[in-house]
């Protein structure tokens, strides 16, 4: 189960328990043939994907969705330690509220079992609030699904 939690007034807080080796999930998170099988909420696919975990390297994702709807992200790995943590800035190109947003991926290893503890924190209060509008959360709860399945081998 995917859980989105507020903290303070420009962060959400994202958890999801996966049942893989925190390596493979971290994977899942940086591994441009990895990421094209999970990405993105229900309808939406990546169709490009340009990502290396490196401090430094610029990522561009470009996403797919119903009527050929476009849109892409962009930004720049900020911190890495894998298979521990990752931070990214993003940028989506015709983005609905204002500034860099600076996502971190923590990863916890729970006997054979990963906890991914998501923050996201936005520029302003108003950007998160834009967020929380659009239904991200059942988004991210879609394509965490997807990364459930990649895990079993089924994606």
């Amino acid at each position: 189960m995917t859980e989105v939690v507020a903290r303070g007034d420009r962060e959400l807080v994202v958890t999801r328990r996966f049942a893989a080796p925190r390596d493979r999930v971290f994977a899942a998170l940086t591994v441009p043939g990895l990421l094209v099988q999970w990405y993105g909420a229900r309808g939406w696919r990546l169709v490009e994907c340009s990502f290396e975990a490196a401090v430094g390297a610029a990522y561009v994702f470009v996403s797919e969705g119903p009527g050929r709807a476009r849109m892409t992200q962009r930004g720049e790995v900020r911190a890495v330690e894998p298979p521990v943590s990752i931070t990214i800035s993003e940028v989506f190109d015709e983005q609905s509220y204002p500034g860099v947003t600076l996502i971190t991926h923590d990863l916890a290893e729970e006997g054979s079992a990963t906890l991914l503890t998501t923050t996201i924190r936005y520029a302003t209060p108003d950007g998160r609030a834009t967020a929380l509008r659009y239904p991200m959360a059942r988004g991210m709860a879609e394509a965490y699904t997807r990364i459930d399945l990649l895990m079993e081998g089924q994606a």
